[in-house]
């Protein structure tokens, strides 16, 4: 009785240490009815950080982003002056939903690519990665920042 005991608080210690790592900041997770898919993330959270945002990259490793973080939730739109690389913006409100997805954003374009009155993050990723895991309005996000609100898929 005593090794099932320790064996079980062992699994169970395990197992929330897994839960609690799930949930990082240098990462995201997006679930939908198609898929479940991680992404390493960089986080821009002041003025200046959104300001540079992924511009003069040369390349962005698949599994990999950057997470713009827009507190309180406001009007935002994004360009891609100076980025070197399509990407897909993701758009997502306080509770961690996908609201609106910009596929295939042009390198150098200047036309403003606006995600709604109520943007709370904006993930950005190569582009065509959201097509490949079904990344639409309605898909849920998991990352830190929502942790403090009404998530909808909690840390």
């Amino acid at each position: 009785m005593k090794r099932i005991l320790a064996v079980l608080t062992i699994f169970l210690t395990l197992w929330a240490g897994s839960a609690v790592a799930a949930c990082r900041s240098d990462r995201v997770a997006l679930r939908n009815d198609s898929a479940t898919v991680q992404f390493n993330v960089e986080v821009a959270v002041t003025p200046r950080e959104r300001a540079r945002g992924l511009m003069f990259r040369e390349s962005l490793p698949t599994r990999s982003g950057m997470l713009f973080v827009f507190d309180p939730p406001q009007p935002v739109a994004f360009w891609m002056k100076n980025t070197l690389i399509p990407l897909d913006m993701i758009f997502v409100d306080r509770t961690g939903l996908v609201t609106r997805v910009h596929e295939g954003a042009i390198p150098g374009d200047l036309t403003p690519i606006e995600g709604g009155d109520s943007v709370f993050a904006v993930l950005e990723i190569n582009g065509g990665l959201s097509a490949r895991y079904s990344i639409a309005p309605g898909t849920e996000m998991k990352h830190e920042i929502f942790s403090q609100g009404p998530a909808i898929w909690p840390c």
